[in-house]
């Protein structure tokens, strides 16, 4: 019996004793895991100071740095802290911009040196990224200047610019149907007396009153003969093909119809 008894303790002694080391086997193997997972955060968080940029297919290399030049641009607070950007399959920051202009952008904060090329098309860039000193240079130049201080100011005192000008199109498109050209009538009146007697012309012409646009009167010193120009460029700007002429009503009409109308003509194709 007393044999039996110590066979039993030697036996529970035996199968009790390794469980000890495999406790500690098991917090010996977490302490690495911790680590690794502790460095893989420290690898993420940490950028490299050469950046690769796909800006909308193409590729530019440059630095963290540089990015960052300008704390307060949207550029340096996508690069600040966590990235905010997604990569594409070979591990490129992907901006979802045009490339074709985003190394004016890149030159500029390399060496402060301003576009004269392509102004337009960088101002807007520069605008979307919010680099201001940039888009305060970018403003002082003649294309930008003139657009923003000169001719926009102008079509700002033209009643419902904008709005005539997508009426105009409209109008075209719903004419266009096999044609290969269509014409919209134009009515510009530079102040409230040629408003009137445009008005009157629009009663005794042989014409559709709903299908003619009427623009005016304004109070600025550009002519009617401007305001067709940037009526031409605006709709040139949206991708169609475009020309006027002055609209010459039939004989014997009281006074000269072109004075106030002109015809606009969309070519197709």
């Amino acid at each position: 019996m007393w044999g039996r008894t110590r066979a039993l303790s030697s036996r529970f002694s035996h199968t009790a004793e390794p469980s000890v080391p495999a406790e500690m086997n098991i917090s010996s193997e977490h302490k690495p895991l911790g680590k690794q997972v502790t460095s893989s955060l420290h690898t993420v968080n940490k950028l490299s100071p050469i950046v690769e940029l796909n800006v909308g297919g193409e590729m530019y290399t440059t630095t963290l740095s540089t990015l960052k030049k300008h704390p307060g641009s949207k550029l340096a607070e996508m690069f600040t802290g966590q990235p905010k950007l997604r990569t594409d399959s070979e591990g490129r920051f992907f901006i979802d911009r045009p490339g074709t202009y985003f190394k004016y952008i890149l030159e500029y904060l390399r060496s402060n040196q301003v576009p004269t090329q392509c102004i337009q098309d960088v101002y807007k860039e520069a605008l979307f990224y919010d680099i201001e000193p940039l888009i305060k240079q970018l403003e002082d130049s003649p294309q930008i200047f003139g657009e923003l201080v000169a001719r926009k100011q102008f079509l700002a005192r033209v009643p419902n610019y904008s709005e005539n000008i997508e009426l105009m199109i409209r109008i075209a498109r719903a004419e266009a149907v096999a044609s290969r050209r269509s014409s919209v009538i134009v009515c510009v009146v530079r102040t409230e007396e040629d408003a009137a007697r445009c008005q009157d012309a629009l009663n005794s012409l042989d014409m559709d009153k709903k299908s003619v646009v009427k623009f005016g009167p304004w109070k600025a010193a550009p002519s009617i003969s401007d305001l067709l120009d940037c009526i031409q460029m605006d709709v040139e700007e949206k991708g169609y093909k475009i020309a006027f002429q002055p609209h010459v009503a039939e004989k014997g009409f009281r006074f000269k119809s072109h004075d106030f109308f002109y015809k606009f003509l969309f070519t197709w194709w």
